[in-house]
């Protein structure tokens, strides 16, 4: 972990790329996709041989941070062949759409199955320090503002309350058939996250959006981490 804080503080960065923002939180037993950076494409069809296809391409660069806008994901990569024409297309477009942008390259990441979208985030506060935020994820938390806010630490039966206050909460339990979310699991993952900042004042912003919440389970597949700005 101090040798991704170190690096981004090196380099001039408060916002961690996706591939460290992921190594950083499985290092905490946060369950995440797993990402690793390649450079060329061939190191992306090693590394996708290696995880297991299917896989999904998206862009790193400290200087894009929504990457859908310039064509900077894709998923559902099957196979060597159009991974390589996945890859190519990619840096063509992302260049094409942020010609200034640094690109480090493109991260490899398992496909995870789809399950119930939510969000998992915490922000640091002035005045009350770290502060844990759950939702339903994806565009909801953009539309409906569906979130329940504590401060950190939490404990059990915070994050008990925190899934269940939401507006959507019936969404988790299966509404019309649906599948019902892991409910376990998603107060287990706020809980780490809330260990996580309190054991951390070095990050300011986490964010985990989308999280699948599914039967068994729940696995973030998109994670954003901002440190705080370094000490004078």
């Amino acid at each position: 972990m101090a040798d991704v804080i170190a690096s981004a503080r090196a380099a001039g960065r408060t916002l961690l790329t996706e591939v460290e923002s992921k190594e950083l939180l499985h290092g905490a037993g946060i369950p995440v996709t797993r990402a690793k950076l390649a450079k060329k494409a061939k190191q992306a069809e090693e590394i996708a041989e290696e995880i297991g296809y299917p896989v999904v391409l998206k862009i790193v660069s400290p200087d894009i941070a929504h990457k859908s806008d310039v064509g900077g994901v894709a998923v559902g990569i099957d196979s060597a062949k159009a991974l390589r024409k996945a890859f190519k297309e990619m840096m063509d477009r992302v260049q094409a759409a942020a010609p200034g942008a640094h690109i480090e390259g493109i991260s490899v990441q398992q496909m995870a199955t789809p399950g119930t979208e939510v969000i998992v985030g915490a922000t640091t506060d002035p005045q009350f320090g770290p502060v844990m935020m759950f939702g339903l994820g994806g565009v909801f938390v953009e539309v409906l503002k569906d979130v329940a806010f504590r401060v950190v630490p939490l404990e059990p039966r915070d994050a008990r309350q925190m899934v269940r206050e939401i507006r959507g909460f019936p969404i988790l339990e299966g509404v019309r058939g649906g599948p019902a979310a892991d409910l376990g699991a998603l107060e287990s993952l706020i809980l780490r996250v809330s260990d996580f900042m309190s054991q951390h004042p070095e990050i300011a912003e986490l964010d985990l959006n989308p999280v699948f919440a599914y039967p068994n389970g729940a696995l973030a597949v998109d994670a954003r981490v901002v440190l705080t700005e370094a000490a004078s």
